[in-house]
């Protein structure tokens, strides 16, 4: 008998028919002897239904109240799975964030999880109930709702298997596994069977939307094994684990973000510690910057750019802008109009020739490369963004041509 943790996203309970699906997955889950909770999401399109009723009350709600309002979702959901399983003859438990032990700190919209205290979850799995929780939330030190952000109940779930030491973290989504590429996209992308922690944190990081760059992240602090699989195909899907099979395969995948903005500072003076002020005036607003470019200095200036997502432009700009003396007599310009596309693969930095591979694609493309960044096992291109397709598909036929 194992303890096993489901994660069931919003389009998998999306309405009746989808949550009796879940319901018949967990129930089969539990029918084997495994104890088994469940995190689910809210249904569908319910986040952005109850964001649109907050913009029609108020066009600028406080975070805390908008909290209040998103938590609502995944209740809901819980709710309506608990009674698709007792509808099907099984125990079954749904708990709020706060009811199954989740602490968070006070960031409102975009909490982080202090800890998870299980006792309420193990009491029930102790009853032989089938336990779901509202991911997405908790409470903190004010006893306040709070949300997560932006993945959220890939968070909570991970969480949730590291506190009661869970046996297996289950994701299940829209696709059945981890691919080479966008499989909705790439018809000949792969799926992979396994993958390793770091591999799919850079590949979540750089624009895969299969999981959540922060759930990975504490999956591999508490070497907790995910698989991620499908919700309406009965198939094994992806292992992300700490250690892989040795393949031949060195490319992991290749992947597309469009949510970048491009920053160019220029003629900055070239004196010490200019780069500092700049960069750190950017920390304290807490805009994380990704590929960073400064050209050599001539005349006394240089030129820096710098890559951040596109909702951060605004705020960087201001920055920048505001009582900075040094850069009284420079130029800030703000580009949207670009994508960043990368290949992952661990151990690129021993294998000579990937990146003359994925530069010569893209120059048979006739794609030009604005701004290169590179690690131990991703190398990312900055690139127009109306290349972006074309790009990912040459890059991921030279690195894995049709079999």
């Amino acid at each position: 008998m194992a303890l096993i943790v489901q994660k069931f996203g919003g389009s998998s309970v999306k309405d009746a028919k989808h949550v009796m699906n879940v319901a018949k997955i967990v129930t089969g889950t539990y029918s084997a002897g495994n104890d088994v909770v469940v995190v689910v999401s809210a249904q569908g399109n319910t986040t952005d239904d109850l964001v649109s009723k907050a913009k029609e009350i108020n066009p600028t709600p406080s975070s805390r109240e908008m909290d209040m309002l998103m938590a609502a979702g995944e209740q809901i959901s819980i709710a309506l799975l608990a009674m698709a399983i007792e509808k099907l003859g099984f125990p079954a438990i749904s708990l709020l964030g706060w009811q199954a032990g989740f602490a968070t700190n006070s960031v409102y919209s975009s909490a982080r999880i202090k800890f998870v205290k299980p006792d309420r979850i193990r009491s029930e799995i102790g009853k032989k109930n089938i336990v779901i929780v509202a991911g997405f939330q908790g409470t903190n030190k004010y006893d306040d709702v709070t949300t997560l952000g932006r993945g959220g109940s890939d968070t909570s779930a991970v969480a949730i298997a590291a506190a009661l030491r869970a046996d297996r973290c289950q994701i299940f989504t829209d696709v059945d596994g981890i691919y080479t590429a966008d499989p909705r996209k790439i018809p000949t992308a792969r799926k992979l069977d396994e993958i390793t922690y770091d591999e799919m944190l850079e590949l979540a990081t750089l624009g895969a939307q299969v999981l959540n760059n922060r759930s990975v992240e504490m999956a591999k602090k508490y070497g907790i094994e995910l698989e991620v699989l499908s919700s309406y195909k009965g198939i094994p899907g992806t292992i992300v684990k700490e250690v892989t099979k040795m393949e031949k395969m060195l490319v992991r995948g290749v992947t597309k973000d469009t949510d970048v903005a491009r920053i160019t500072i220029m003629d900055v003076p070239d004196v010490p510690g200019i780069a500092f002020k700049v960069f750190s005036r950017l920390a304290a607003k807490k805009i994380n910057v990704d590929i960073i470019l400064q050209s050599v200095g001539r005349d006394g200036n240089k030129d820096i750019a710098f890559t951040i997502n596109k909702s951060s432009k605004e705020a960087a700009i201001d920055a920048l802008s505001n009582s900075f003396s040094e850069l009284e007599n420079s130029k800030i310009n703000c580009d949207t109009n670009v994508a960043k596309v990368s290949v992952v693969g661990a151990g690129m930095e021993s294998h000579p020739g990937t990146a003359a591979k994925m530069f010569e694609a893209l120059y048979e493309i006739d794609v030009n490369i604005q701004m290169i960044s590179t690690s131990e096992i991703k190398i990312s291109v900055l690139i127009d963004l109306e290349d972006a397709d074309r790009a990912v598909h040459a890059i991921h036929r030279a690195f894995l041509p049709e079999q």
